[in-house]
């Protein structure tokens, strides 16, 4: 990680229960704090978040630099609650001021899906000064409401008498529009729809800080809620491993991708231009999806739902890995 910070220009890190679960399954890195932690009866997912807080405590100082440079724009780390809270508002709101105190670090987001149920838990949250990066977002409309959720807490704070200054990520999934629709759509339109997705958001994200109401909150040193591609890692094997690394390139959005994103592009990646402030021909693509019977809005719904459901199985998955090698290290 330091090499991608001082060579690929890396500013930041996420995580997710997928990951953490390939990595505590394939390596005996985490042996010896599993059977320190199984031996005082600690459950599975309290060992995992002790686990996961350990890593991104190191994480977040090893990004403070950056996080100090820029004034608390760049150089954050993310940790989601657990999946099974995407649709619990109250327990996500204490689960992610838990996390936040428990980390103790000023450039920890906690990651909070933007479901109808979250967003309220994304407003409280931000009103009580817990940095959010919202997840599971995919189209213009679930980011819309999420930037809403965070204005409304920032409204909130400068009504309280507190500082607007709480910082906010909303992550636009973007690769898994053209996995479902792969082989359903006319050959000239396959993996063309997550980039006209993510050109329609950096649309409203533009038009979201050019209006009155974002405004005001800047007037009072609010800081905006920055938009971020995440899911950008090619799925198609025939398609260029940085297909929506270049596409995708935009002032102050971020771009979070898989290691071996990361890798390709830092080997033959170029930017060339960057996403045009109006979205560019993203009506025409959409228009072309539409005709050929892909109903957008339903969609949308079901890639949310289904990412829910997926980060869930992650997350049993990861839960019964921890248990085995709890029990495998007591046994021996």
């Amino acid at each position: 990680m330091r090499k991608y910070v001082d060579e690929f220009s890396v500013t930041g890190l996420t995580s997710n229960p997928t990951i953490f679960e390939h990595a505590i399954s394939k390596s005996a890195a985490y042996d010896e704090d599993i059977a320190s932690f199984a031996e005082r009866e600690i459950h599975e997912e309290q060992i995992f978040f002790e686990l996961a807080l350990q890593d991104l405590r190191r994480a977040a100082d090893l990004f403070l630099p950056a996080h100090t440079r820029t004034n608390g724009v760049d150089g954050f780390v993310s940790l989601e609650v657990s999946p099974r809270l995407a649709y619990d508002t109250q327990g996500s709101i204490a689960s992610a001021k838990e996390l936040h105190a428990k980390g103790n670090r000023p450039n920890l987001f906690i990651k909070i899906p933007g479901t109808k149920e979250g967003n309220p838990a994304i407003e409280e949250s931000i009103f009580s000064g817990v940095p959010i990066n919202v997840t599971l977002l995919f189209s213009v409309d679930q980011y819309v409401a999420s930037a809403e959720a965070y204005m409304r807490g920032i409204e909130r704070r400068i009504d309280a008498g507190h500082s607007p200054n709480v910082r906010s990520v909303a992550s636009v999934f973007l690769s898994r529009w053209d996995k479902a629709t792969m082989d359903k759509v006319p050959g000239e339109l396959r993996n063309k729809l997550g980039i006209a997705v993510g050109q329609q958001v950096y649309k409203a994200y533009r038009d979201i800080l050019d209006c009155d109401r974002w405004q005001r909150l800047a007037n009072f040193g609010a800081q905006p809620q920055r938009l971020l591609f995440a899911s950008t890692g090619t799925k198609d094997p025939k398609e260029s491993d940085i297909l929506y690394i270049s596409a995708l390139a935009a002032p102050n959005t971020i771009d979070t991708m898989p290691e071996e994103t990361l890798l390709a592009f830092q080997e033959h990646g170029a930017v060339n231009g960057s996403l045009p402030r109006d979205g560019g021909d993203l009506q025409t693509v959409l228009d072309g999806f539409q005709k050929a019977g892909i109903d957008l809005t339903k969609l949308a719904a079901d890639l949310q739902s289904d990412g829910a459901k997926s980060f869930d199985k992650s997350w049993d998955s990861l839960l019964k890995t921890i248990q085995l090698k709890s029990e495998s290290l007591q046994a021996k």
